[in-house]
């Protein structure tokens, strides 16, 4: 675990809010120069606390207004079975996220679709087609809070 003092803290959360943000902004708001700023960014780089930046896309912009929150089992816990499920899953552009979770169930998923209609779709012709599933509940996002 990287030891991290109060200014890194600070260094992580502008970026997690906005990860555009250049190192002259962040190094405003921290109260440091723009050299030992780049140099601290570039430490949590370099030791793994920054793994990457991404763009938050709005799915409802794009045509991915209903978001499901699929629970799935699998029929056994042998490793092949979890082995093609995963390499399944990973190959499915509708599943944003995917957890495997310990509980009543095996995975977590999330799935970005259009509507009710193109996710009745996905499910029947595309998950249920996954070998060694037991078992898939699903719940529709009503509205994000956070």
């Amino acid at each position: 675990m990287a030891t991290l003092d109060a200014i890194d803290r600070q260094i992580i959360a502008l970026l997690q809010a906005n990860g555009k943000m250049n190192n002259k902004e962040v190094a405003n708001k921290i109260g440091l120069s723009v050299t030992p700023t780049f140099e601290r960014i570039k430490r949590l780089e370099r030791i793994g606390v920054i793994e990457g930046y991404t763009a938050l896309i709005n799915r409802k912009a794009i045509g991915r207004d209903l978001k499901v929150v699929c629970q799935v089992s699998l029929k056994s816990h042998q490793k092949e079975g979890i082995d093609v499920f995963e390499s399944a899953i990973r190959e499915l552009p509708e599943v944003s996220h995917a957890y495997h979770v310990a509980g009543a169930t095996d995975y977590m998923l999330i799935i970005e679709v259009a509507n009710m209609e193109v996710y009745q779709d996905f499910l029947k012709n595309r998950l249920a087609r996954i070998p060694h599933i037991g078992q898939v509940n699903s719940s529709f996002v009503m509205s994000e809070l956070k």
